[in-house]
Order: C-alpha cells, then sequence, then structure tokens
C-alpha cells in the first residue's frame, strides 16, 4: 500500500503528505505510515481544558471569520524569552499589590487616626475623614 492509499484514511497523514513532493511522500512504507499515525495521535497539545472554535458569517456578506479559544494547563517547555516574560510580569504582579496593599494600608491609619482626633499637622487635613463623615451623616 502505498502513501496516497493511507492518506485517504487518516486525514493528518494527509496533510502531512500533501506538504511533501509526491516522490517523497509515496516512498513511506506502510510500517513507517502506520508509525507516523501513531505519532501524531499521541500528541498532548491538542487536548484543552475549553477548546472553543466557531466561525462567524456576516449577514449580507459571503466572507467568514472564525476564532479559537483555548484554555488549559501549559505542559511544553518555555522558551527563555517565555521565562523571562514570565519572571516580570510575576515580579510586577507582585510590586502592584505591595503598593496597592500599602495605600490601602496607609489609608486606615489615617482614617484611624483622624477618628481618634490626632492632629499631627495643625491646620492640614487630607479631607478624607471629613468626607466621609459627612457622606454618613446625611
Amino acid at each position: 500500500m502505498k502513501a496516497d492509499e493511507q492518506a485517504d484514511k487518516d486525514p493528518a497523514i494527509e496533510q502531512l503528505l500533501n506538504k511533501m513532493p509526491k516522490n517523497v511522500a509515496n516512498s513511506f512504507t506502510q510500517e513507517q505510515l502506520n508509525y507516523l499515525t501513531l505519532a501524531l495521535s499521541a500528541r498532548k497539545w491538542g487536548r484543552h481544558k475549553i477548546d472553543l472554535r466557531r466561525t462567524l458569517s456576516l449577514p449580507f456578506s459571503s466572507r467568514q471569520f472564525y476564532f479559537v479559544f483555548l484554555f488549559g494547563k501549559n505542559s511544553r517547555t518555555l522558551s527563555r524569552t517565555e521565562k523571562n516574560i514570565s519572571a516580570l510580569s510575576a515580579v510586577l504582579c507582585i510590586s502592584l499589590s505591595l503598593i496597592l496593599l500599602s495605600v490601602i494600608g496607609l489609608l486606615i491609619l489615617y482614617l484611624a487616626k483622624s477618628a481618634l482626633g490626632i492632629d499631627i499637622f495643625s491646620g492640614f487635613s487630607l479631607g478624607i475623614w471629613h468626607d466621609l463623615k459627612g457622606y454618613y451623616d446625611e
């Protein structure tokens, strides 16, 4: 059985053989094609927790568009660039979280100071406590 006969049975093999010159595609033995089929079907990267593929047709037009949304655990090894981007993203997220928590902490301390009537700088106020009291007094 030649490669062209096997290609009719498996779409992945057919697509692979169509990308080759005809003389190379026809040179595969049945055993080689069976192992190619086995190798292509054993791929793990094709399974995702969420695999949403849709085609959208525009009204009053012959054009169609498709979109693909895949979500799942990344099981492949990351390149050096991807590792650097991941590390930079982690540092950025941690930094922004610390800044946000610091601002919230300072706001809580300021409100506690104002509620206790402590005046550190006489004649100066941010106005947050006054605005908060006015909001709840109404």
